[in-house]
């Protein structure tokens, strides 16, 4: 089913925005926010599938048509709670109600953890092949450092150009087992013109490791007992970690419905109309 899209810009005080409206100004507002390396564009098979909503797929710094981070210092996700918690003020002072803020991946650790931070000013949260902010052990400190040090002050690599988008499309497709034509969506989006042929408009800073990542104990402490209304989903062929995480579901959120789904993890593309329907079941 064809769905009205709209370009548009956020003016943060810090940062310039883009992303998309799909759907009618009138339906109720669903705020989308995309996974790594994704962009607005992930959301389009969803958003056709629930024209019942309006769907606003807002790009992070660095993706598609969002401004890039200034400078060239290491970047981290939390940076994006900034970006989340000015553009919801925006959004308010404009007179736009947000009835779900929804993240796949990247997008469902940030809203996540925003959610946990400001309970009172999210409605309802859905996730979609997230659960929370990633951890791993503080044995790892030293080594982490060392690597995103060494990332970032190695010297950049000139641009690779592209002949044809294609050769982008198949690579992605090998890497990630996404459908083809899913994956033309997101990278014809990530991609811009040049000469003698494509470059990536994505900020490069994104594929090196980041300084830090929380401890079990950091985020243990900032997800229990969410109190927001959640629906998780997950994908039957998503991430393994996920299918194990019952006890942790049950101890982070205070209100939880899980749905696992045929699909991967970009679920959301592939079994657009299965989720579509939990998210139509939740939301009504």
């Amino acid at each position: 089913m064809a769905v009205a899209i709209e370009n548009v810009t956020f003016d943060l005080p810090h940062i310039r925005l883009a992303g998309l409206k799909f759907g009618d100004n009138e339906k109720p507002l669903i705020l989308a926010l995309h996974g790594w390396l994704d962009n607005a564009m992930s959301f389009e098979p969803l958003a056709r599938e629930l024209t019942d909503f309006q769907l606003l797929a807002v790009e992070w710094p660095g993706h598609g048509y969002s401004d890039h981070r200034p400078g060239s210092t290491p970047l981290h996700w939390s940076d994006y709670l900034l970006d989340l918690h000015c553009l919801l003020n925006q959004l308010r002072d404009e007179g736009a109600r947000v009835e779900c803020l929804l993240g796949h991946s990247l997008g469902g650790i940030v809203a996540s953890a925003y959610t946990a931070l400001y309970p009172d000013q999210v409605r309802r949260l859905a996730l979609i092949e997230a659960l929370g902010p990633l951890f791993e052990s503080e044995s790892n400190i030293r080594n982490r450092l060392r690597t995103s040090i060494s990332g970032h002050s190695a010297p950049a690599k000139p641009a690779t150009v592209y002949s044809q988008l294609d050769t982008v499309v198949r690579a992605r497709r090998q890497l990630t087992g996404l459908n083809e034509g899913f994956c033309r969506l997101i990278i014809e989006r990530n991609m811009q013109p040049c000469d003698h042929g494509y470059r990536w408009r994505t900020d490069p800073r994104l594929r090196l490791d980041s300084p830090l990542r929380f401890s079990f104990e950091q985020v243990d402490q900032l997800m229990t007992q969410v109190p927001v209304a959640t629906l998780l989903l997950t994908g039957e062929q998503g991430f393994k970690q996920l299918h194990q995480a019952g006890p942790i579901m049950e101890k982070w959120y205070a209100n939880l419905s899980h749905h696992m789904l045929a699909g991967d993890h970009h679920l959301h593309m592939g079994n657009a109309s299965g989720a579509a329907n939990a998210l139509r079941a939740f939301l009504v």
